[in-house]
């Protein structure tokens, strides 16, 4: 028997996305939009120096899945340099297409195990790890 997709853990997740508002002078932005079902993330973030990020702020406009993927990244986001956040992002997806049993170091990412045999469902929990990622670059250059 499989895990139900939408599970307690996601929808707890998704309905705290409303917590980090987007930032009123970013460093950098980025948006990602799934052609599949609609959903969208603005990811802001502003970083240091030696490009970690410092403060953050997003968008979310997705389904439940894509939600919780935002809120697991801005509980850990501050902090992190953009290779850090692409390798998160290539992990998760490597994991969610089963190339590997581990979702990576970034935390509370397995709660997309169920997730895995539903390849339409992907681009949406991936969204804001890829926008945060690039918006991280741009920041940092």
């Amino acid at each position: 028997m499989t895990a139900p997709l939408y599970n307690k853990e996601i929808l707890r997740l998704a309905a705290s996305v409303a917590d980090r508002p987007r930032l009123t002078s970013p460093g950098a932005t980025a948006e990602r939009r799934s052609p599949t079902c609609g959903s969208r993330v603005i990811i802001d973030v502003i970083v240091d120096d030696d490009g970690r990020v410092t403060e953050f702020g997003q968008e979310v406009r997705a389904c439940a899945l894509g939600q919780a993927s935002a809120v697991l990244l801005g509980q850990n986001i501050v902090g992190q340099s953009a290779p850090e956040i692409f390798a998160a992002a290539s992990t998760l997806r490597a994991f969610l297409v089963t190339e590997c049993d581990h979702p990576g170091d970034w935390p509370g990412l397995r709660v997309f195990a169920p997730a895995r045999p539903h390849r339409a469902r992907h681009a949406s929990i991936l969204l804001a790890f890829d926008a945060a990622a690039e918006a991280a670059q741009r920041a940092s250059k």
